[in-house]
């Protein structure tokens, strides 16, 4: 039995104080997408609920839907074994893709060429 319980933290040490973090639908567990966060990111998601990450393109703190309303409301957060790796299990409101898409992954390699295997369910975020 624990006695002392201490909550997971991830290791910010590594990697530039960045750490992984995959975004998966709570429901059906499709991978929605895969970003980055530091500990300011990290306090955030727990403070509020919702997923926020850190941008290394704008070198700022990133809260998903923002600006698009395409929110990932946080329903379960797990860490890896070697602390260096997020799990948030969310409820995605709309695209979790900046360019509409259900997900990011929606280009597949085949016969050599990409192919793009989804359906646009958003316009896409340029902004």
């Amino acid at each position: 039995m624990l006695t002392n319980r201490v909550m997971p933290q991830p290791d910010f040490a590594k990697r530039g104080g960045l750490v992984t973090a995959i975004a998966q639908d709570a429901t059906n567990g499709e991978i929605l997408m895969v970003a980055y966060m530091n500990d300011q990111a990290w306090r955030h998601t727990l403070e509020t609920g919702r997923a926020t990450y850190w941008s290394t393109s704008r070198n700022a703190l990133w809260v998903k839907g923002e600006s698009s309303g395409h929110v990932q409301h946080v329903k379960e957060i797990y860490v890896d074994c070697d602390a260096d790796c997020v799990l948030l299990k969310v409820e995605q409101t709309s695209a979790a893709c900046h360019e509409g898409y259900r997900n990011c992954f929606f280009r597949r390699v085949e016969n050599g060429e990409w192919r793009v295997v989804a359906e646009r369910i958003a316009e896409p975020n340029r902004g």
